[in-house]
């Protein structure tokens, strides 16, 4: 298919169009507002829910993040239809555990914020906390596949917002909490 000379890129959509994917999806910010406590109340007890979902709203509003978010789910949405080629539909479908394509692309979410997100990300992807356990349990039709790294994707990345944020603010290095 050729490029169109008309396209043009309207960010504002893509946000949206971000929010309504996870939403219809059945993931609301304050859940994964939830795991973004669950990984760093040790380290903060003063930390709170609300707080949590001001950094999760900060990662959701990334570019990278948001491409990551829609590619994921259009897979996703393409297992559940059965519209891959075989063997693809069959690994996304089961999860498939030697398929690690869902996890790569969730690095990719994880990357935009340091290192520290990436072992948030291993811990929460492998103990499935909260929202992540039910995206995870197969007792649906819903393939969820790349959405459940996504979503711990995004936790862990809050969770690196947040730990950066923290140290500067010991140290007197206070900027806006989020950009």
């Amino acid at each position: 298919m050729p490029k169109s000379s008309s396209y043009s890129l309207n960010s504002a959509k893509i946000a949206e169009t971000t929010r309504e994917w996870l939403t219809k999806r059945g993931v609301e910010t304050p859940q994964i507002a939830e795991l973004v406590l669950f990984l760093q109340k040790d380290y903060y007890p003063d930390l709170t829910l609300q707080e949590c979902e001001l950094y999760v709203e900060a990662v959701l509003t990334k570019r990278e993040v948001q491409n990551a978010i829609l590619t994921g789910i259009q897979l996703d949405l393409l297992a559940e239809e059965g519209k891959l080629l075989s063997p693809l539909q069959e690994m996304i479908e089961n999860d498939e555990g030697l398929y690690g394509c869902d996890e790569i692309l969730a690095l990719s979410i994880v990357n935009v914020y340091g290192s520290i997100g990436f072992t948030n990300f291993g811990y929460v992807d492998k103990l499935k906390p909260g929202i992540l356990k039910h995206l995870n349990d197969k007792e649906d039709a819903q393939c969820h596949t790349f959405l459940d790294d996504i979503v711990g994707a995004i936790a862990a990345a809050a969770s690196s917002r947040i730990a950066h944020r923290k140290q500067a603010e010991r140290e007197g290095r206070v900027g806006p909490p989020i950009d």
